[in-house]
């Protein structure tokens, strides 16, 4: 049985690849300071698994996190479009200290295997769709505190594919596209949505609803459930080549105006696209190949339509 560390594991799609992973029967150890995640997440597995709590940030937590360890799964990270605008300080040193920290400590506890999180944003605003993993890297405008994200991102891979090159630690990466599903915090696009819909219809007792939304509404986006995700994490880590790179996704691409148009649907509501002014940075069209991905045997489950559904109704009973 091997053991694995899941940095971030009480996070969205931390907590459903610590699910996936101890249902494969592998030993996991998860590692979170649960300042946006939560072991209630984790509910019916906390029997199964060790929890540490840990700062990221603090080398010596990370040290002892990861004794005895053969594969790392690193996520720990301040995800959320809004975090980036408002605390970039945060996400870069959360990042950047927090990278350095667990490879240090992989190389040093002599770890086989480290899988790093990636993002999609560090494509920006990509050249071509649907987009394959060899696509340039580009940070546009560094003074666009956006860019936090991405370009922390962007080191991390830098660090994972070459900080380690004298050791005998096998690096990873997989770049995550617009991961969605129950309990994913509030700060995404999906549960954002479903709130402003639940509120503006006087909690779905009207249909016809104005509804505002950042940009047209052609933008574009490619949205997979995160069971789907967790599964194909888990592909990257037991087949992935060492330094390569993998997309875990889906091919579905949507426009955020059909998104809306299946969430009113299934929530009985008819909302009226209002179009406003879209953030600066913010990307018009993402699609990846998953190509690559699938000759490790990953194919996603989930549809949009079905997806969407089940998150839509978690969120219709939660406030914010």
């Amino acid at each position: 049985m091997k053991n694995v560390l899941v940095t971030g594991g009480t996070g969205f799609i931390g907590a459903a690849l610590v699910k996936n992973l101890v249902n494969k029967g592998f030993k996991v150890k998860t590692f979170d300071n649960n300042s946006r995640g939560g072991l209630d997440k984790l509910d019916d597995y906390l029997d199964r698994i060790e929890v540490i709590e840990g700062d990221i940030r603090d080398l010596p937590s990370v040290m002892d996190a990861m004794k005895g360890i053969d594969i790392v799964y690193h996520l720990a990270f301040i995800n959320g479009t809004r975090y980036f605008y408002e605390k970039p300080d945060l996400v870069l040193e959360v990042g950047l200290k927090g990278m350095l920290n667990v490879m240090d400590a992989a190389m040093h506890h002599k770890v086989k295997r480290m899988i790093y999180a990636s993002s999609a944003e560090v494509y920006q605003q990509p050249t071509h769709i649907p987009t394959n993993e060899d696509e340039r890297l580009i940070i546009p405008d560094p003074r666009n505190p956006r860019y936090s994200y991405g370009g922390a991102k962007a080191i991390g891979e830098v660090m994972a594919l070459h900080y380690a090159k004298h050791s005998d630690l096998e690096t990873v990466i997989f770049r995550p596209h617009n991961i969605y599903g129950p309990n994913m915090g509030f700060e995404h696009v999906i549960p954002e949505f479903v709130l402003r819909m639940k509120e503006m219809s006087d909690n779905f007792s009207k249909s016809d609803i104005e509804f505002p939304i950042q940009g047209t509404g052609e933008e574009t986006r490619a949205f997979c459930y995160v069971e789907d995700a967790a599964e194909g994490i888990a592909l990257v880590a037991e087949h992935g080549k060492t330094g390569e790179i993998y997309h875990v996704g889906t091919e579905e691409e949507v426009t955020i105006s059909k998104l809306v148009e299946i969430m009113g649907n299934q929530l009985g509501v008819a909302p009226k696209i209002q179009p406003t002014e879209i953030p600066k940075g913010a990307t018009n069209r993402r699609c990846p190949s998953i190509a690559r991905a699938r000759t490790l045997g990953y194919s996603p489950k989930v549809t949009l339509e079905q997806g969407v559904k089940i998150t839509s109704e978690w969120y219709k009973k939660v406030e914010r």
